[in-house]
């Protein structure tokens, strides 16, 4: 008998959001952990949650991007020694996408980055223990710091319609933000922060909550300026993300994965000047060439579901590689996903074959991703 995940235990030490109760209350069906967090991943079919983001506007409670934040008189030498990326370029107010690498060049975290101060920073993780790492770090670093996680929660607001909302609740100035650019404010007396991001490559907002507290007063709050776009929670949707070439850590990269595997190497600011751990590793590598690459594939046949595990890749009679992430795209009509694959069998046009438990073997194709809106214009807009 298949065993039923619904016996998984709970208990004090998952902890939960300050949205739980209303997640609760709006018909959340299931959740996973996250970051020692409970995490709800649908309300809906999951196609059904895709296409409401298309259309229409959603709610994401993402509490569980949980923050490093990073203050003290050497909090900037310090942020900027964790990352590959030069964060002498990150003006105050400013937002970046970056990889916190290990002394091997390997991918611990890749967390966006945000510059609240001269020397004070929050890093909204995904799911590993970046604040231990840190913490590591910084007891050999002889730098001056101050490593906590704080009381912070984000929301996300995602989706066709996401910028008539924000404007509803914050006015025109959050509408002006640029890409990865943010603010401060209240709503209500409510303190948050507003960065114009998200994990669709759709029009996109975070909403970072800075008082616990008030979580379920938030949410109803922007669930009431949303309701005249059809706002609806949502979990994230893995479709729109793998359309959009997101990864997800994890899946799609591990520790045992480098930038140049996985074609994040834009992340690495080659004229940085500052040292960062990893350095030597990533030069090395770079110079070398990698021995695997992560792919796009288009994977032949009928609809698939979310792959649960890996799956193994073979070409010939061999085994040479694994799918990270797959799934049905309705837009494309087509089955789509990463496959992690030597570098010699990741050129567009290599045909491989993809064994799926309980369907047997499908034909793949190596195509190119971002599958959709490979500039980013969406999101930009």
């Amino acid at each position: 008998m298949t065993f039923d995940m619904n016996l998984v235990q709970r208990g004090a030490r998952l902890r939960r959001s300050p949205f739980f109760e209303a997640t609760q209350r709006h018909g959340a069906k299931a959740y996973t952990v996250y970051n020692h967090m409970l995490f709800p991943v649908c309300f809906d079919d999951m196609e059904a949650e895709y296409r409401h983001l298309l259309e229409h506007v959603t709610l994401w409670d993402v509490s569980v991007e949980r923050q490093v934040e990073i203050t003290g008189p050497d909090a900037f030498a310090f942020t900027n020694l964790l990352t590959p990326r030069d964060l002498s370029r990150c003006a105050v107010g400013q937002g970046k996408y970056v990889v916190i690498t290990a002394e091997d060049g390997g991918i611990i975290n890749d967390p966006v980055l945000l510059r609240l101060g001269e020397n004070h920073f929050w890093l909204a993780l995904a799911d590993s223990d970046v604040l231990l790492w840190a913490r590591g770090v910084a007891l050999k670093s002889g730098l001056r710091v101050n490593l906590t996680e704080p009381d912070v929660s984000p929301l996300q607001v995602q989706g066709r319609k996401a910028k008539e909302v924000v404007q509803a609740l914050f006015g025109d100035a959050v509408t002006k933000l640029r890409y990865y650019w943010f603010l401060e404010t209240k709503l209500d007396g409510i303190p948050v922060v507003v960065t114009r991001t998200g994990w669709t490559g759709e029009v996109g907002y975070e909403i970072y909550l800075r008082d616990g507290s008030r979580g379920d007063e938030l949410w109803e709050r922007i669930m009431q300026a949303g309701k005249p776009h059809n706002i609806r929670p949502t979990g994230p949707s893995d479709i729109r993300r793998v359309e959009a070439g997101i990864l997800n850590w994890g899946a799609d990269m591990t520790p045992e994965n480098n930038v140049y595997e996985v074609g994040l190497d834009y992340l690495v600011d080659e004229g940085k000047s500052a040292d960062y751990i990893g350095r030597e590793a990533l030069k090395r590598i770079k110079a070398e060439g990698v021995k695997r690459k992560l792919a796009g594939i288009g994977i032949e046949g009928d609809r698939i579901e979310m792959n649960a595990v890996p799956w193994r890749v073979k070409s010939g009679g061999d085994t040479i590689g694994r799918v990270t992430s797959a799934i049905w795209s309705p837009r494309l009509k087509k089955n789509i996903g990463y496959a992690m694959v030597p570098p010699a069998l990741a050129t567009p046009g290599t045909a491989l074959r993809v064994k799926i438990p309980g369907v047997g073997e499908r034909r793949a194709t190596v195509i190119p991703k971002p599958f959709i809106d490979p500039n980013k214009e969406i999101p930009k807009t």
